[in-house]
């Protein structure tokens, strides 16, 4: 979580990032992370190709979906996608869109607010779980002027999980 913290405060403080691409790199590297510990392992593709529902910023496949190094043509990302959103932008309103809901697994967060969104007992989007490092945008960007002791002070917070399709952090 350090290096996730460290860098999204080195993309911040350079002035020089945009709302959200500028982003994808720290948060790559973190589901890359998670992502290794799982079993199987996943990995993450930045700019999913489009399967039908549009194209997602990432695409989260297993290693058993790879053939010579890439994903089979045709085949959805196993854990789903990912929607990335601004830090200042309310990651619930876009969990409840009909983007997300095209997707019908996935992972929506605007760097602070993560959500797990997947089909509920009859085929609708449902909130699956929810993980929260701040309490907002300010409570956010205040907390990354403190990498290391922002990501002590989660430590007891996050691990890595399995079960879902999806569940790269979770709350105990």
């Amino acid at each position: 979580m350090e290096a996730y913290f460290a860098e999204l405060r080195r993309v911040r403080a350079s002035g020089g990032g945009t709302r959200e691409p500028s982003y994808h790199p720290a948060l790559t590297n973190l589901l890359g992370a998670v992502g290794h510990e799982l079993k199987p392992k996943v990995f993450c593709i930045q700019e999913g190709a489009d399967q039908g529902a549009g194209h997602p910023d990432f695409a989260l496949y297993t290693a058993r979906q790879v053939q010579k190094g890439r994903p089979r043509a045709g085949q959805l990302p196993e854990r789903g996608v990912v929607e990335v959103k601004g830090v200042g932008d309310d990651a619930g309103l876009t969990a409840q869109s009909d983007q997300v809901s095209r997707y019908r697994w996935g992972l929506v967060t605007n760097l602070h607010d993560f959500i797990l969104v997947g089909e509920d007992g009859s085929g609708g989007s449902a909130k699956l779980e929810t993980f929260r490092l701040a309490e907002d945008a300010d409570d956010f960007r205040s907390r990354l002027e403190k990498p290391r002791s922002f990501a002590r002070g989660e430590s007891g917070r996050c691990r890595v999980g399995s079960g879902r399709r999806l569940r790269p952090l979770y709350m105990e």
